[in-house]
């Protein structure tokens, strides 16, 4: 766990993991990824934004969870959120197609930028459920140990006394249905809304509303889907 020593990571977080970064799948985690880098392979994200979904989002605060699966692989895209990209890169396709949905389903207006900080302030855990990926090689990280570690992440907030929302978009998110509590919490399943199957049950499937409606159920504040705009004429002026 070397490596890990180095990296920022939430207390609540910390504390519920940190028998997981004594375990010898971390230590050789660890190793492939340094090994990645002598190589002179470019990893993505970048070492301190790798666990950004847990520090924006701690352990009490999580509400809902999406779920995705690889780290975006080209440049200046990953920064450790589930279909999020920063400030000043494209919108990539499946996340444009959520954003339909939110439009459609909640009237939003389709936001133009594709960082969801705000929705991970607010208490969504955009979890991928590999971490790390080479530029330019989708899945090359998927066997590397991420998913053990992932897959304890979800454990924990299945077994949070407060109900939560889990957003399985995909087979590879619903294959994680199986580790949550569904007597507690509520699985809202569809395809992914990638442009390849995203016409085929994504678009349509009233996800976001249903799941403020079970917010509001239990007690807890919705989520404000809408992104905010950034003035850059202001940021601008700022610089």
């Amino acid at each position: 766990m070397t490596q890990y020593n180095r990296i920022k990571l939430e207390k609540s977080w910390k504390d519920a993991l940190s028998a997981e970064f004594e375990q010898p799948y971390m230590q050789q985690l660890s190793d492939f990824l340094r090994e990645q880098k002598l190589q002179g392979k470019e990893i993505y994200p970048p070492g301190p934004l790798i666990f950004n979904a847990l520090n924006l989002t701690p352990l009490p605060q999580v509400k809902v969870v999406i779920l995705g699966q690889d780290p975006y692989h080209g440049p200046g895209q990953a920064h450790g959120l589930s279909f999020s990209v920063p400030e000043g890169i494209a919108v990539p396709p499946s996340l444009l197609n959520i954003y339909k949905e939110l439009q459609r389903d909640l009237n939003i207006t389709i936001p133009t930028h594709g960082c969801l900080d705000s929705w991970a302030q607010q208490g969504v855990l955009l979890l991928n459920t590999t971490l790390t990926v080479e530029r330019a090689q989708a899945g090359s990280h998927a066997k590397a140990g991420w998913q053990r570690f992932t897959d304890r992440i979800i454990d924990c907030v299945s077994e949070q006394a407060k109900p939560v929302v889990f957003l399985l978009w995909g087979a590879h998110a619903r294959s994680k249905s199986e580790r949550i509590d569904s007597t507690k919490h509520l699985l809202l399943s569809s395809v992914h809304p990638s442009p390849l199957s995203a016409y085929r049950g994504f678009l349509g499937n009233g996800h976001f509303s249903q799941c403020n409606k079970f917010l509001q159920r239990t007690g807890q504040t919705p989520i404000d889907w809408r992104l905010p705009t950034v003035d850059h004429a202001q940021a601008d002026l700022a610089l």
